[in-house]
């Protein structure tokens, strides 16, 4: 069975955008890491009302914490893609693999310096003067939106 992309969630603040983002992935088919601990109980009614009824159909895996989630990631081969407003690398100058791992930082921390450097590539979606950064599920979407395109694999 090939291996797909997957979305990961650095220890998510806002039940809302959790909630987008696997909206998103259940429509793209793109399996959700979330790194624990989480800015909010999985039960949250906010979070089921931003996923609506797709929440159920996303494909989600929880990690206690980024040690564990690491360690299943190097088992696996897969390279860690930091998406960061402070990168240096622009998302449509990189070269996605099918199987790659898109993190994203909590909302008001990003990761920890520690994480930052564990990541195979940072990258930064690049915006208008003046900006520092977008919402985490929109840049969510358009990073896997490009990812997917490169490589090929967008749903039929």
């Amino acid at each position: 069975m090939a291996r797909v992309m997957r979305i990961a969630l650095y220890q998510p603040e806002i039940a809302g955008n959790v909630g987008a983002i696997l909206r998103l992935a259940a429509c793209f088919a793109v399996p959700v890491d979330i790194i624990m601990p989480t800015g909010f109980a999985f039960s949250d009614a906010r979070l089921k009302r931003a996923a609506m009824d797709y929440g159920a159909s996303a494909d989600v895996t929880r990690h206690a914490n980024f040690a564990a989630f690491d360690a299943e990631r190097r088992a696996q081969g897969r390279r860690l893609l930091l998406m960061s407003a402070h990168a240096s690398e622009r998302l449509p100058d990189v070269a996605f693999h099918a199987d790659d791992v898109l993190l994203m930082g909590s909302e008001s921390a990003g990761v920890p310096e520690t994480v930052r450097d564990m990541a195979d590539i940072r990258i930064r979606i690049p915006m208008a003067a003046g900006f520092r950064s977008l919402n985490i599920a929109v840049s969510t979407g358009i990073a896997v939106a490009e990812a997917l395109r490169q490589t090929g694999k967008f749903p039929q």
